[in-house]
C-alpha cells in the first residue's frame, strides 16, 4: 500500500512523516528525493528565474526515478510505503506555476504523469490556510509565498473533489502532537 502525505508548505508534512518513523513499520520516502535528480529540483527552488516548464520536467524526472528505484520495488515486496509529497504535489504546485504558460496547467501536468506514475492508495491531506502556511514555512522560496500557496491550495481542493475517496483531510491548524495522533489513527484504519 502506498500512502502519501500532502499539503501546502508549512502544513507539517515533514514533521508528521518524521514522527511516523517511530510508530509505523513502513518504507519512508519523500519527494524531492535525495538523488541527483532531487538535487536539481532543490537547486531550481532557489532560482526565482527558473523556467516553470523546465522545473516541471526536473520534478517529473525525480518522480520517475523515485518510482523505479524505491516505490515499485518496495510495493513489489509487499511493504507499506509512506511518502512525504508525491505526484499530487506536482499537480498542485506545478499546476499553479504553469498558469498562463500552458492551457489547463493542472490537467497538463497530470497528463504527463498518467502513463507512468503509480497512484497512491490513500492520501493524507494536511489542511492549513495559505497565510498560516507561509508564516510557518518562513516564505523562504518562491513556492512559500501566501499568494502562490493559495493557488496551490485551490489545486489540492480540485484534486480532492475529483477523488474524495482517496483523500483523508486532517486539520493542520492544531498542535503538532494532535495532528500526528490523527495521522497515526488514520494510518491504522487504512492498513
Amino acid at each position: 500500500m502506498l500512502i502519501t502525505i500532502e499539503g501546502i508548505d508549512g502544513s507539517g508534512k515533514t514533521t508528521v512523516w518524521e514522527a511516523l518513523h517511530d510508530s509505523v513499520d513502513a518504507v519512508f520516502t519523500k519527494e524531492p528525493t535525495d538523488s541527483w535528480y532531487g538535487d536539481c529540483v532543490r537547486t531550481s527552488l532557489s532560482d526565482d528565474a527558473a523556467d516553470p516548464l523546465a522545473e516541471l520536467f526536473l520534478y517529473t524526472a525525480d518522480h520517475a526515478d523515485h518510482l523505479a528505484r524505491v516505490i515499485r520495488p518496495a510495493l513489489d515486496r509487499g511493504d507499506l510505503v509512506i511518502s512525504d509529497r508525491y505526484a499530487d504535489s506536482r499537480y498542485a504546485y506545478q499546476g499553479a506555476s504553469l498558469a498562463g504558460v500552458v492551457p489547463r496547467p493542472m490537467e497538463y501536468v497530470r497528463g504527463i504523469h498518467q502513463p507512468f506514475t503509480r497512484p497512491p492508495d490513500a492520501t493524507i491531506y494536511l489542511d492549513l490556510s495559505p497565510q498560516t502556511g507561509a508564516q510557518r514555512a518562513g516564505a523562504s522560496d518562491k513556492f512559500e509565498q501566501a499568494d502562490h500557496l493559495a493557488a496551490v491550495q485551490a489545486n489540492y481542493e480540485r484534486l480532492i473533489d475529483h477523488e474524495p475517496e482517496r483523500f483523508v483531510r486532517i486539520d493542520a491548524n492544531r498542535s503538532p502532537e494532535a495532528v500526528i495522533d490523527s495521522v497515526e489513527r488514520t494510518i491504522e484504519q487504512l492498513v
